[in-house]
C-alpha cells in the first residue's frame, strides 16, 4: 500500500481550506502530553510545510472531538482560528488518558457535463445527488476517510478505545508511555480488523532545521502490528494510509483511508 496521506483528498476532508494537492502535514500539538495532576492544556492545530511550524494554514477543527477516560465528551474552550493555526484549551479534570481526534469523510468526483466540459466536485455524501448531475459522463468518485489525533494522560494511563471505523491506530504500547531507546509496538486496524501491509512513516519534529527528514519506516504484519525504537526524545508525527473498495455509496469505487498522529517521546 502506498503512503499518500498528504494528498488532496485528505486535505479536503480534514481542512476544508486547500484546493490543490500539495505536500503538507496535518497535525495537532498539545502543550503537554503527560500530566501528574489535573491541569489545563493548550492544543495547536495546523497544516504546514514543516512539522510543528506554523507556515501554511490553520486546521479546520469544527468536527474535532475530545474523549475523556470515561468516554464522555470534553468541551473545547477559548477556541480561536487565526491565519496560520487554530488553537483551543482543554480542562482535563479526570485522571486517565484523553483522546483528541479530528475524524472526517468526504467524496471527490470528476466528470464531464452535458456540454463535454470537465468538472470536479468535492463534498459530503448527502449532497452528491443534488450537486452532481445524474447524467454526468465519465464519472469517477472516490471516498476519503481521515483521522488526525493525539493523546494526553493525567496521572495513571487508561486504555484507548477504538471505534472500529476507518483506519485507526490501536496502541499495544501506551501512546503516552514512549521512551527514547525503548521499543514501542502499535497496530493499525481498518474497520476494527487488523490491517496488514500498511506503510507507516514517523518523523521527528523540527524538519525545518535539518537537511534530511530522517524518516523511520515500518510495515504492519499479519496482526496489523509494527514496532519502532525512537532514537531521540521529542515530538514525533506518524503517518499512514490504506486503500480499499469498501465505500458507503455505490457511485464511489475506491475508499482512501489516512491517519496522522502526534506523539511525545520522553528521555
Amino acid at each position: 500500500m502506498q503512503l499518500k496521506t498528504r494528498i488532496a483528498a485528505c486535505l479536503a476532508a480534514l481542512c476544508g481550506t486547500i484546493g490543490a494537492a500539495q505536500a503538507h502535514n496535518l497535525w495537532l500539538l498539545p502543550s503537554s502530553t503527560v500530566l501528574s495532576k489535573s491541569e489545563w492544556v493548550t492544543v495547536d492545530a495546523a497544516v504546514s510545510n514543516d512539522l510543528f511550524f506554523f507556515n501554511h494554514v490553520p486546521l479546520n477543527i469544527e468536527r474535532l472531538a475530545v474523549t475523556a477516560p470515561d468516554g464522555s465528551a470534553v468541551a473545547l474552550e477559548n477556541v480561536h482560528r487565526g491565519k496560520l493555526r487554530s488553537v483551543f484549551d482543554l480542562n482535563l479534570a479526570r485522571p486517565g488518558t484523553y483522546q483528541i481526534a479530528l475524524v472526517n469523510s468526504g467524496l471527490n468526483a470528476s466528470y464531464k457535463d452535458a456540454s463535454g466540459q470537465a468538472r470536479r466536485w468535492r463534498g459530503m455524501p448527502e449532497k452528491f445527488a443534488a450537486e452532481v448531475p445524474a447524467n454526468a459522463q465519465d464519472l469517477k468518485v472516490t471516498q476519503s476517510q481521515g483521522r488526525v489525533e493525539t493523546f494526553i494522560t493525567v496521572g495513571k494511563p487508561s486504555a484507548v478505545q477504538a471505534t472500529g471505523q476507518g483506519l485507526e491506530l490501536v496502541p499495544v504500547t501506551h501512546p503516552n508511555d514512549l521512551v527514547k531507546g525503548e521499543q514501542a509496538t502499535f497496530a493499525f486496524h481498518i474497520d476494527g480488523r487488523p490491517a496488514q501491509g500498511v506503510e507507516v512513516v514517523l518523523l521527528a519534529g523540527g524538519t525545518r532545521y535539518r537537511d534530511a527528514k530522517d524518516e523511520i519506516k515500518a510495515v504492519t504484519d499479519a496482526q496489523g502490528r509494527f514496532s519502532v525504537t525512537f532514537p531521540s526524545a521529542g515530538m514525533y508525527w506518524m503517518e499512514a494510509q490504506a486503500q480499499d473498495g469498501k465505500t458507503s455509496m455505490p457511485q464511489a469505487k475506491v475508499r482512501r483511508l489516512s491517519y496522522a498522529g502526534t506523539f511525545e517521546v520522553l528521555p
